[in-house]
């Protein structure tokens, strides 16, 4: 009788933990559904917690001075106002640091690899990523997983997380993940405008920028689409912008070639995921590299069909989705308007999104 009894407890508290796991309270609109999330990194708000301060701890780092927040900064949506990012070590580093806003949505991430699919997967990367050095953990494990269990904080935050279990890179990672699940950007005033129906969220240049922003003549929309401004939500999607075309073949410069890297396809040459939108004034500089500096400048590159076109020689490995068009200095402004409408203040300036070490 009495191992029936503990066996009925036993799968009540599994349920429950289960049933815990899937009610997770995303705090999201209606018109909102909450990402999807790998069966084996349920969430939970104590992973969030545990998350949110190792995301910005640098003793994650091998060398103990840099964070993921050190590339990804709240105040700019979590991306980075240099070119390029900079290894612990000094490395100069091929690509710019994308934003995280609403990275949970995409089905694949970082900018040109189709194989980092989970945000568990890539929170690897910046850890022990060694072409180039990012925060150089991989020589140093033992050490970092020391320090956090030796912290007066760290060992409660990860038995709130993740129960009996001991604390290891594998749980660090799910934790960071769960974390960055959460940063999702939903009120801007394009959004209030579309989704909320306040008429007067945006105003008659902003509304003249989204008509522009959707049309066909511009065609920013074909890559820049649904709620999220891209179209590597629903499945992979990589395109060609014409940035580059060094050879007159379309091929881009040595060691950032995109998706080619991976595929060694050559017609993959110059292909990189299609970024989100969402928070997009606040996230210069622009483009894998970081090469474009302004929206003003972004729009030049977009309307000659690429900066290989402006430079005299058009890619012919472009996306056909990437056409030529031309705008008067009204209609630049209107779209930088309605570009700037998604800027989500509420999330820029969220508790949640600031360091916990104050």
């Amino acid at each position: 009788m009495m191992k029936r009894i503990f066996l009925c407890v036993a799968i009540v508290a599994l349920y429950s933990n289960i049933a815990g796991a899937e009610e997770y309270s995303w705090s999201l609109p209606s018109w909102l559904p909450p990402p999807d999330v790998p069966a084996d990194n349920p969430m939970s708000e104590e992973k969030v917690i545990l998350g949110h301060r190792l995301f910005f701890d640098a003793n994650l780092s091998g060398l103990g001075y840099m964070s993921c927040s050190s590339c990804h900064h709240a105040e700019r949506s979590f991306s980075e106002k240099r070119r390029v990012s900079v290894g612990i070590l000094g490395d100069f580093h091929t690509r710019n640091a994308q934003a995280i806003v609403n990275s949970a949505y995409m089905t694949t991430l970082t900018w040109a690899d189709p194989n980092q699919t989970t945000l568990e997967q890539q929170a690897r990367v910046p850890l022990f990523g060694h072409n180039p050095v990012e925060m150089a953990a991989a020589q140093h494990t033992e050490r970092i997983l020391l320090f956090l269990r030796n912290d007066p904080i760290y060992p409660r935050l990860f038995n709130n997380a993740f129960p009996q279990q001991e604390i290891s890179f594998d749980l660090i990672t799910k934790a960071i993940a769960s974390f960055e699940r959460t940063l999702i950007s939903f009120n801007s005033p394009y959004d209030q405008y579309t989704y909320l129906h306040k008429k007067d969220a945006l105003n008659e240049a902003e509304k003249k920028g989204m008509s522009l922003f959707f049309s066909e003549r511009i065609g920013c929309a074909n890559c820049h689409s649904g709620v999220h401004f891209s179209d590597a939500t629903k499945h992979p999607a990589f395109h060609n912008t014409g940035l580059y075309n060094l050879d007159g073949r379309g091929a881009y410069p040595e060691g950032n070639q995109g998706l080619y890297e991976v595929t060694h396809n050559p017609q993959d040459k110059g292909r990189f995921r299609t970024p989100t939108l969402r928070n997009i004034a606040l996230t210069s500089p622009y483009m894998h590299d970081g090469s474009i500096a302004t929206l003003e400048d972004v729009i030049e590159h977009y309307a000659a069909g690429g900066q290989a076109a402006i430079k005299g020689s058009p890619s012919p490995l472009r996306s056909e989705k990437i056409h030529p068009f031309s705008l008067t200095q009204d209609e630049k402004r209107f779209l930088i308007a309605f570009l700037n409408s998604l800027t989500d203040q509420t999330y820029v300036e969220s508790p949640s999104h600031q360091t916990p070490f104050r």
